[in-house]
This record gives structure tokens, sequence and C-alpha cells, in this order.
């Protein structure tokens, strides 16, 4: 694949000016076709409707499947379950990546104590691998090591420390090739030399600041024992930004909030088309097949997802672990760096359009899958990053500006009716947004319900939902999106996490 073609930079165009147009189209198209602008936002609203009622019911959904999933009790439920095709419980081992780069070991301890509070499994069978950067330095890096040996000794099967060279060929700087360089020595030092069976392996990828469920690795187990395609499978849990979520700034509180209940619902969409997020689950052997994270894509996520979908000729996909896993929402020395940060961190996530072009390649060359199955995906990811950074202005300006820029068109039935039929419709939708907003506080730990000021400030503070959901996500997402359609590279920034 040659990412410097012409055909490859007309893809990274593609999805920038795709946004740009939709933003726009509602502009000049008052002037000169305003009632097909008026019939574009109607029917958007329709479909914002719909998707926004579809979510709730999902969600709601989801809540019962959390309740559920919390209850069982993992090894009975193994025990009474097995088939003879089943791998056997005790030979499942577990190898968890934790990327870090300079962050204090109270921060580190957030994923690892977690790990070590894992129940309804031998802890033998987990293996941590701490990846540190060899650009932190060899003193800070050496302390890392000594504090985690002596506090974690005996705990896990294996406790490891990584260091990823800098300034490697090929590479950039990131998440992705910290993992990458992690995975690949697990592999070297312990697969290859007999110590493990890559079959009987699961890899989980996940940040300093991952909070596990105690029963996730239990529940794993008893999902990659039983599936017989699971080395053509993912694993996703709800991630849920809980941890700090009080002591972030409203706007960042805001969209955590709006982003949690949704991927409740998303990861469980029947369409199948979901991609796996932030924190995930693999096999060992998917992983490797697909030559590991590719060093050169920041956005390693729906881009190892990608990798693997061509690789298994299209059989790939994700399911859903229904046991939260809690992240702290990014935060700061004070609110305005908080708000940098997140704005930064949202820019980051939406270069995920980067995926585009290579998907797009990639549908081209694989034709052994079906058309209509690479018509989906490719379709999906397209979309994913379309709406991000242009729903938020057809929403909010899309009805107004045919009737502001065109009396003559105000005159007319349609345009007369246009203002109201979208207040119409946005009003209705807050039915489902009351929803979701009620439904994560009751999936709030109880420490964040807890005082009259966590009350209020959760409830005064949705008057701010839309410039949260402009500043926080669309303009972020808008400039990432436009600076890809420009040739402007994107580079990593890691958001500041803390402990509380």
């Amino acid at each position: 694949m040659n990412k410097h073609s012409r055909i490859y930079r007309f893809w990274e165009i593609l999805p920038g000016f795709a946004s740009w147009m939709t933003i726009l189209f509602p502009l000049w198209g008052a002037l000169v076709i305003p009632r097909i602008v008026a019939y574009f936002v109607i029917a958007f609203l329709v479909y914002w409707f719909y998707m926004s009622f579809k979510s709730a019911i999902f969600a709601f959904i989801g809540y019962y499947k959390i309740q559920h999933a919390k209850a069982q009790n993992y090894i009975d439920k193994f025990n009474q379950d097995f088939r003879a095709n089943w791998l056997k419980h005790d030979d499942i081992h577990h190898v968890i990546v934790i990327s870090s780069y300079k962050e204090p070991n109270d921060v580190i301890d957030m994923a690892i104590g977690s790990l070590a509070a894992q129940i309804e499994i031998n802890l033998k069978n987990i293996h941590v691998i701490l990846g540190q950067e060899e650009r932190a330095g060899k003193e800070n890096n050496q302390k890392t090591i000594d504090y985690f040996s002596k506090k974690y000794k005996n705990i896990f099967g294996d406790l490891i420390f990584t260091e990823h060279p800098k300034d490697i060929p090929g590479e950039c700087v990131g998440k992705h090739t910290n993992e990458r360089w992690a995975a690949m020595y697990f592999k070297k030092h312990y697969i290859d030399k007999g110590r493990y069976k890559i079959e009987n392996l699961t890899l989980t990828s996940c940040d300093v600041d991952t909070i596990f469920n105690p029963k996730y690795f239990a529940a794993l187990t008893y999902e990659f024992a039983k599936n017989p395609e699971r080395y053509e499978r993912f694993w996703q849990s709800p991630i849920f930004w809980h941890h700090n979520i009080n002591q972030v700034p409203a706007l960042i509180r805001i969209t955590g909030i709006m982003g949690n209940v949704v991927h409740i619902a998303h990861i469980q969409e029947p369409d199948g088309l979901f991609f796996n997020y932030s924190c995930y689950s693999s096999s060992y052997k998917l992983i490797d097949s697909t030559g590991y994270w590719d060093p050169d894509m920041i956005s390693e996520d729906w881009h190892i997802f990608l990798q693997a979908f061509f690789a298994t000729k299209g059989n790939v996909s994700v399911e859903p672990i229904f046991l939260p896993t809690v992240v702290d929402a990014p935060d700061g020395v004070n609110t305005w760096s908080a708000l940098k940060n997140r704005y930064n961190q949202c820019i980051r996530h939406a270069w995920g359009a980067t995926d585009f072009p290579y998907a797009m390649e990639q549908a081209r060359a694989h034709k052994e899958i079906p058309l209509i199955k690479r018509i989906l995906r490719v379709y999906k990811l397209f979309e994913s990053h379309w709406l991000w950074s242009s729903n938020w202005f057809i929403l909010t300006l899309g009805a107004s500006l045919p009737v502001l820029l065109n009396p003559r068109f105000f005159q007319t039935n349609l345009g007369f009716n246009l203002p109201k039929i979208a207040n119409l419709m946005l009003t209705l939708c807050l039915i489902p947004l009351s929803f979701l907003i009620l439904l994560d506080w009751k999936l709030r730990p109880p420490y964040q319900k807890k005082g009259w000021k966590n009350i209020l400030k959760n409830i005064f503070q949705w008057p701010f939902f839309p410039f949260a959901t402009l500043f926080m996500s669309v303009l972020p997402g808008l400039q990432s999106h436009t600076n890809l359609m420009l040739g402007k590279r994107l580079e990593y920034k890691t958001t500041l996490k803390k402990a509380i």
C-alpha cells in the first residue's frame, strides 16, 4: 500500500471535505436551493430523533445486562456450561499491556492494582507488562520498576517491564508503538521459548488509569473458552469516566457522561459494525497474525481492528463483556489546562480519520471479502467521523439559516414551518437525553453521588450541554479532520492523568 499515492491522498482529504461541505451546505444552499436544504435538515432531524431513541433503548437494555453480569459467578457458570470443545479454564492465560510514559506510580497503580484485585480467577494466570519508554529516562523508569517489583512480588504469573527504544525508523510516538514493542517482546521471550501456548492466551490493551471490574478476566476467560471463533474476536467492556468525573470541569464532565451511556448502547448494536476502542481484549494469536499494531498509525484501537478485519477475510468482530471498565476523565493542574488536555485528546481521537484511506485501500485489495461487507465496514468508519464534526451545525443552525438568509423562502409554508419542525424534533430528543443522564447517574459509584455540591453541579451543568459538545468534541474533531485534509501531520501529546 502506497501512502504517498494520489488516490491515498484523495481518501485522506475526503472526511474533512465531506464535513465542511455538510456544514456549509445550509449557508450557500439557503440562497440557491432553500427547499432542498429544508428537506435535508428535516431528514437529518428525523435520523437524529431515531438514533437518540435507539441509543436510549439499547442503553436501558445494557444497564440490566451490566447488573446481570456483575451478579454472575463465572467459575460456577464455567463449570455448569462447560463443553468438550471448550478450552480448559486453567489453561487460559491473560497478558495485559499497560502503556506508560512518565506517569506517577499512584496513577500506574490504578491499573495494576485493579489486576491484583481480580476474583474468580487464579492471579498466576495473569501476566502484566508495564511498557515504558526509553525517552522517559533510565532513572525514572528504574524507580517505577523498583516500586512495582516490590509491591507486587509473587502476585502475578509474570510482572514484566519493557522499555520501548526511541527513534526507531518508521515509527511515530504513541501508545501503539509502546504496546507493539511490549507484545512482541512477550512473544519472543515467553511464547517462542515454549513457556506459554499462543492458542491459550488473550491480549489486553489498556492505559495506566484503567480500573478493571474485579470479575473482568473471569468473564473474559469464560467468553474466550467457549467461543469456537475465539481467534477472530475482540472483547469490549463499556468504559466509564467515573473515577474522577466530579473533579473535572463541567464541559469535560458533560461529554464524559454522554460518552459513558452512549457506548453502552453502541457495543450491542445488532448491525455488528462496532469497533473496539480504548481498552479491549483479543486473542494473542489474532494480534500476532495481523503483525501487531501498525507503528506509524496513532489511532491504534480502531486500526488494529481494521488490520484484523482484512487479515481474517472479514471474519473478525467485537463482542461485549458487560462489566464496566473505569478510567479517568482528562484533567489538568487547573481548569484551563484540563480543558486544553481534553481538547488535545479529542484531536488525537479524531485523527482516527486516517483509518479511512487505509480501509479504502485495503477494501480495494481484498476482493475475497464480500462486497457488501467491505462497503458497510468502510461506511461505518466514514460515517462516524463525518457526523462527529458536522452534526452539531446541522442540528443547531441548519433550520435557522434558510429562513434568516432567504426572507422570500420564509414566506413559503415550508420556510415558515421549518423552525417549528426543528424545535419540535429537538424538544422530543430531550426525552432520550434525560433518560441517558439518569442512567449514567444510576451507574455511578456511590462516592460520586454523595454530597449536595456534587448533586447540584450535576443538575445545573446541563444548560452548557451545547457548548460542551461544540468545544470538547465537535471543534477538535473538525480541526483534526481539517488538518488531515490539508496534509498536516499530528504530533502525539500524552493526556495528563492523576490519582484521586
